[in-house]
């Protein structure tokens, strides 16, 4: 059978390999110990957070289609959040998200769907992959730091955010120049634990006219420990503009904004925490959702080939799938 690669155990990468897992060997790279990739969720016992992705929702009818065995099994729940926008300190608008479309969120934690989604493939977790080398004709071997050989493949499918991508694969591949035009944005997580819970009326909030763009109460979400937990999201703008600043004055800086946004005292914070994402976001973009590399055996998807969204992370590997399949 034809020998796969596929480089990140995110969304695209899980649901790649499992489209393509009838057809074809296909072995599953990832870096780090743990699969999700921005479906990330921090434990800090007792606290938990969701520090990527906040919940996802089902535009496409492909995307619901996916979503309803888990949604039966409970891996999958809608969050009936009660939501406000703040401009500029103020609460403008208010919703229950339960008189609308549904917003869902994986349980207990937003890293499980992946997990469940893994069952069954070849995963290689905590395998870096540096280097991809060789040619179409006597195919691609995959290279860790140590420059150990991690295997042979015909095909080589790069899963990762845009700018890693564009890193990765060989020069000779005419991906490179489209992947280095797409320009992803970083944001800034902050997370705070609290022992007693602040008296907000709310569970989550889009923030304009400040630093910070989102505050969820993450502990609200469907099978979430009970012990009180914010997470805040910094605007793309402000998290580009610092993405390597100190991380002490980054924590600093977005606790007083929240503060501020809230109208809250948040100095009693018994869990302080930072994460800095350097590829977060994407806006829409045009094309087939994926790329493509015939010639030389190789591709790309992501979320960043069609949206910063979840579920364009699911249709970027869908469709890339369904083309290669032409191809195997």
């Amino acid at each position: 059978m034809t020998r796969i690669a596929v480089i990140g155990a995110g969304i695209t990468g899980l649901t790649l390999a499992q489209e393509l897992a009838p057809l074809a060997e296909v072995a599953v790279f990832e870096k780090s110990r743990g699969y999700g990739g921005r479906m990330a969720t921090r434990q800090a016992d007792p606290y938990q957070f969701d520090h990527g992705a906040q919940f996802f929702t089902a535009k496409s009818e492909a995307f619901a289609a996916f979503l309803q065995p888990f949604i039966e099994r409970r891996c999958v729940a809608r969050w009936d959040a009660n939501f406000v926008e703040i401009d500029a300190g103020s609460i403008v608008s208010r919703r229950c998200w339960a008189d609308g479309p549904a917003h869902y969120v994986a349980t207990p934690c937003m890293n499980a769907l992946a997990k469940q989604m893994s069952a069954g493939l070849d995963i290689r977790l905590a395998s870096r992959v540096t280097r991809i080398v060789g040619s179409v004709a006597d195919g691609w071997q995959l290279l860790d730091q140590q420059h150990t050989v991690l295997g042979h493949y015909d095909w080589v499918v790069v899963a990762i955010p845009a700018r890693q991508a564009a890193e990765l694969l060989p020069a000779s591949s005419r991906l490179r120049a489209p992947i280095e035009q797409k320009d992803m944005l970083g944001c800034y997580s902050l997370m705070l634990g609290f022992r007693q819970e602040l008296a907000l009326d709310w569970q989550a909030a889009f923030v304009s006219g400040a630093d910070i763009s989102w505050v969820s109460n993450d502990s609200s979400k469907p099978g979430r420990p009970d012990y009180y937990s914010l997470l805040v999201h910094s605007t793309n703008l402000w998290a580009e503009k610092n993405i390597d600043a100190d991380d002490e004055w980054v924590t600093t800086r977005l606790c007083a904004e929240l503060a501020r946004v809230i109208d809250r005292d948040i100095s009693a914070a018994e869990h302080v925490a930072l994460h800095r994402w350097r590829y977060a976001n994407i806006g829409r973009q045009a094309g087939e959702g994926f790329l493509l590399d015939c010639d030389n055996r190789l591709a790309a998807a992501g979320d960043w080939c069609i949206h910063g969204r979840i579920e364009s992370a699911y249709l970027s590997a869908l469709r890339l799938a369904q083309r290669l399949q032409l191809e195997l």
